[in-house]
């Protein structure tokens, strides 16, 4: 019997990735109506490209191709880490808040990390 690919939408990382994504926008509902178009447009587009690169580089033919969307995730990781810390530095969001999707967004650094470190294993 032919050994099925694990589809990316079984993946814990992924799921964790739509749960950031979810806080994310949750919290960012709160934030003033001019950052709309700023701060609420920006970290918005970077929490959805963290499900979206992992989905994307899963549909990849080769692991060096899949490890390049998994890099530009991790990517977005940061850039996510980042504007949550300006939101809390504008009292967008309070520092209970903060903690909370921060604790969310490094169990997806980790698993990210580690789906990172099982692709490079494919290609040696």
């Amino acid at each position: 019997m032919e050994k099925q690919k694990k589809n990316y939408i079984d993946l814990e990382v992924w799921k964790q990735a739509r749960i950031l994504s979810k806080e994310i926008y949750l919290a960012s509902s709160q934030f003033p109506k001019d950052e709309r178009f700023g701060l609420t447009s920006q970290i918005r587009r970077a929490a959805v490209s963290i499900p979206s690169n992992i989905a994307e580089g899963c549909g990849r033919n080769y692991p060096k191709d899949s490890i390049q969307f998994f890099y530009i995730a991790r990517g977005s990781i940061y850039e996510v880490e980042t504007q949550l810390y300006l939101s809390y530095d504008l009292d967008f969001i309070t520092e209970l808040d903060l903690k909370a999707i921060l604790m969310k967004l490094e169990t997806t650094r980790k698993l990210l990390n580690g789906f990172i470190n099982y692709y490079q294993t494919l290609i040696k």
